[in-house]
């Protein structure tokens, strides 16, 4: 992957948690789009060639296909924003504030987690960069690792060997 983006990188792997709580309401208003969109096209479909089957449980099925794939969709959106490819002012912003709050009061930036550092990177190895692979295999980082791609003194953390010395 390339390490130039057109804004600043937020998060090269974050937290699913996170992506959701960082959704915009363009973000929820494509979900509701994509989720009302399939079952409307399946009934345009019928009305244009009819087949006189009963469409209640395709229109459901419809709808959860269209529910599911619209959060994927939105849950990509937001995703773009924490790599910086695409506008996020106001996410950085919000990262900026929330993480330097955890920086002021001790606590890990991203979590703490109690899997060896082992797991820890085979999980970021994993999903890092897994919201591109939706349509193959759906898969979301559920795990708190140090392996983000940014600069903890940002948030006012110092180096380790700095406070030692």
């Amino acid at each position: 992957m390339s390490t130039e983006q057109p804004y600043p990188l937020i998060d090269a792997d974050p937290h699913a948690a996170r992506v959701v709580r960082y959704f915009r309401p363009s973000d929820y208003a494509f979900w509701a789009g994509a989720t009302a969109a399939f079952p409307a096209a399946l009934y345009c479909w019928e009305m244009a060639d009819p087949t006189k089957a009963r469409l209640r449980t395709p229109l459901r099925l419809g709808g959860l296909l269209g529910f599911i794939g619209g959060f994927m969709m939105a849950y990509q959106r937001s995703s773009t924003r924490f790599w910086g490819w695409s506008e996020n002012k106001r996410e950085y912003d919000r990262d900026l504030e929330e993480l330097s709050e955890r920086a002021r009061k001790g606590k890990p930036l991203y979590g703490e987690s109690h899997q060896p550092g082992w797991v820890q990177g085979a999980a970021f190895r994993n999903s890092q960069w897994s919201q591109l692979k939706f349509s193959a295999f759906p898969m979301f980082n559920f795990v708190n690792h140090p392996h983000h791609g940014t600069d903890p003194e940002k948030y006012g953390v110092k180096k380790e060997d700095e406070g030692s010395q």
